[in-house]
């Protein structure tokens, strides 16, 4: 069975039907790109996946679980978390306390143990703190842990955003549009930066329009129009797919590297 496995999804909003019976797969440590013009409902089965919108219909299945309409709390349990298009850092707090935010989300102590800085409150706060401190080093920011988040160069702003979900403990990883904003050589770090993360084991569902970064780091491909799902396949499947180039991607076929 697929690592996640999303069947016949739909999502409604008084007569708008945002998302129709969308259904797609993603395996242990893939790279799946999701595709689509402003507004086809890419960001809505982001939402979907996390809990945000309940499903109307169909399921979601990771890792053998039904996960629709679970709670975000519990789906980030779990093991999904995400980004987001607008970056959503703290700007006005150092890089690692925006990463420290995502490793509260599984905190162990309760409220008196904050207020009275108990033992196992202070030992707690100590392990999330070099656990912070680990995963900024290794996405290579370990020299900006002291800098406030709003002094960041934008690339950097989005690596510490995708830090903050790593600290959630996630297995997969929902990038949304996160070459947006982004120039030419920051794209390129970027791409560099999603495969490393593949290569430490995370799982990566992306939404971007930026034909370059998908078509040069997606394993899979699914394309979303007006809610429905209208193709899929590999990136060079979808560069020769004469709707899709029409539609979408323009004369980006001649660039894919397949």
């Amino acid at each position: 069975m697929a690592y996640l496995k999303v069947n016949s999804i739909t999502k409604q909003f008084g007569g708008l039907i945002a998302v129709d019976k969308v259904s797609f797969e993603v395996e242990k440590h893939e790279i799946v790109s999701i595709i689509g013009p402003n507004g086809a409902g890419k960001t809505t089965v982001f939402n979907m996946l996390t809990g945000v919108y309940t499903i109307d219909q169909g399921e979601i299945i990771f890792d053998g679980r039904p996960i629709h309409n679970m709670a975000p709390q519990s789906i980030v349990d779990l093991g999904i978390s995400r980004t987001f298009q607008n970056i959503r850092l703290f700007p006005n707090m150092r890089v690692i306390e925006n990463v420290l935010v995502g490793t509260h989300l599984r905190t162990k102590y309760g409220l008196a143990d904050a207020l009275f800085r108990t033992p196992r409150y202070r030992k707690e706060e100590t392990e999330k703190t070099l656990r912070a401190i680990e995963i900024l080093k290794s996405i290579g920011l370990g020299h900006r842990i002291d800098d406030y988040a709003q002094n960041l160069p934008y690339g950097e702003q989005r690596k510490v955003e995708i830090a903050r979900a790593i600290a959630t403990d996630a297995k997969i990883i929902l990038l949304d549009e996160p070459a947006a904003g982004m120039n030419p050589q920051e794209s390129e770090e970027l791409l560099s930066f999603i495969r490393e993360l593949r290569g430490k084991g995370y799982t990566i569902i992306l939404i971007e329009h930026d034909m370059n970064v998908v078509m040069n780091i997606s394993d899979r491909i699914y394309v979303i129009d007006h809610g429905k799902k209208i193709a899929e396949g590999l990136p060079k499947e979808i560069a020769c797919n004469q709707q899709v180039i029409e539609a979408y991607l323009g004369g980006v076929k001649k660039d894919a590297k397949g």
